[in-house]
């Protein structure tokens, strides 16, 4: 059931990664996940704002530069969706990405596994089922 609230939040526009180094991140996650940049630009002094997603989704990732209080290399809780958990598990391995040894299968569990990036944040790839 719906409350009438007032409030027109409609669905979760980006989600924040917190990066050491913002220009190896955009190559890891565009290069070597195949997001693409959805923006790229500055503001204040001298801070830079990325969004990447992948191709067609909706929601965004901003790779943002780590800092005191909001440290890189964290589990972001972030669970990308995939039509094919074990091939993209496979290629990732081969492209030699940071991920679980194997792709986790657990009864009425969609198989996944964790992936980490450059910096050691963790991200949860989940097949569709």
């Amino acid at each position: 059931m719906t409350q009438e609230t007032g409030i027109r939040i409609s669905q979760v526009r980006t989600v924040a990664i917190p990066v050491s180094d913002q220009d190896r991140a955009l190559e890891f996650y565009g290069g070597t996940l195949g997001f693409v940049t959805v923006l790229d630009g500055t503001f204040g002094a001298g801070q830079r704002w990325i969004e990447v997603a992948p191709p067609g989704a909706a929601t965004t990732v901003a790779l943002v530069r780590a800092e005191e209080g909001r440290p890189a290399g964290v589990d972001t809780g972030i669970r990308f969706s995939t039509s094919d958990a074990a091939s993209d598990h496979a290629e990732l391995r081969a492209r030699g990405v940071d991920t679980d040894e194997e792709v986790l299968r657990w009864p009425g569990v969609p198989p996944m596994f964790t992936l980490r990036d450059p910096d050691g944040n963790q991200l949860v790839v989940v097949e569709l089922s």
